[in-house]
């Protein structure tokens, strides 16, 4: 198994992938809104891939909460038949590692908090999705001790600032 940032051939495959680990419809979710016209944060998608192909993957987007910039973590999928090896866990942690050094500080995704608790990930109160997110489902990570105190409000589409970052 070998990890790899994704590149743009290797989009069709990653959608295939997500497209088999998740259920129809998956583009019509709140999340997928926040990245239309979005490009995702390219360094920290991140593929594994063995002989027969892509094995799991995790993609990045920037998305804005207050004004501050947020990573918004997702979709993440490992194919079925390599469930249980621990590739999942092992893009999580390289992900966030590289995220952090590459300067962000807080990361934001709905999902299962009993699975997503083991990475540092909780309930983020006061920080709304678009709905129809359960906000029990909206989960943070500071990447710095504090990132998130204070930070509260509608999750929103990212907007680059004038200094075009």
């Amino acid at each position: 198994m070998q990890l790899f940032v994704e590149t743009p051939a290797d989009w069709w495959e990653i959608e295939a992938l997500y497209d088999l680990c998740f259920a129809p419809g998956r583009e019509a979710l709140s999340s997928y809104r926040l990245r239309d016209h979005v490009d995702p944060v390219a360094p920290l998608c991140l593929l594994l891939r063995d002989q027969n192909g892509i094995a799991a993957a995790i993609r990045f987007w920037p998305v804005q909460v207050a004004g501050e910039d947020v990573l918004l973590l997702g979709p993440i999928a490992v194919h079925p038949t390599h469930q249980g090896e621990g590739l999942g866990g092992w893009l999580m942690r390289e992900s966030l590692m590289r995220a952090q050094q590459q300067g962000w500080t807080r990361v934001l995704l709905v999902g299962d908090a009993p699975y997503y608790s083991r990475f540092g990930f909780t309930r983020l109160d006061g920080v709304t999705m678009p709905p129809p997110t359960n906000p029990a489902r909206v989960l943070g990570l500071a990447l710095v001790p504090g990132a998130w105190d204070g930070v509260t409000g509608d999750v929103t589409r990212y907007q680059a600032s004038a200094a075009g970052d």
